[in-house]
């Protein structure tokens, strides 16, 4: 099960160290110590976490746009994989965006794509796909 430093799972939910150290302090976001004695996260409850603070964030409102690039990427937190014999389908939750993509499981299984796991959704037209970053 994956854990990130607490630096990271800021990165994740878009706030500062020090808010999500107040949020741990509070008992609003457990964590435990590594190996070398630092807190960390569990990946599986900072995904819950993202989910939850994006359910509630204001949404901007829509603007005009004025360029566009052919690539977008978000990077986020898995926080659901649902696979049958043949596809699965992948939701990330990328701040306030949930990006859902239908791939085979194959592809699902070889990324090791689980909640809580740390992945790009690089969305080109109507494709979605689903990358790793490396550590």
């Amino acid at each position: 099960m994956p854990t990130y430093k607490l630096r990271a799972a800021a990165q994740f939910l878009g706030v500062s160290d020090d808010t999500l150290r107040r949020w741990v302090d509070a008992g609003r976001l457990d964590t435990t110590r590594d190996a070398s004695g630092r807190h960390v996260v569990d990946g599986v409850a900072l995904a819950r976490l993202a989910e939850e603070l994006a359910a509630v964030a204001p949404r901007p409102d829509v603007q005009p746009i004025g360029q566009s690039s052919t690539r977008n990427r978000f990077t986020g937190l898995v926080t659901r994989v649902v696979r049958d014999s043949v596809m699965a389908q992948v939701e990330i939750q990328a701040g306030p965006h949930r990006l859902v993509s239908l791939m085979s499981r194959e592809a699902a299984d070889e990324l090791g794509l689980e909640p809580g796991v740390a992945a790009v959704a690089a969305v080109k037209s109507t494709n979605v796909v689903v990358e790793i970053p490396k550590e």
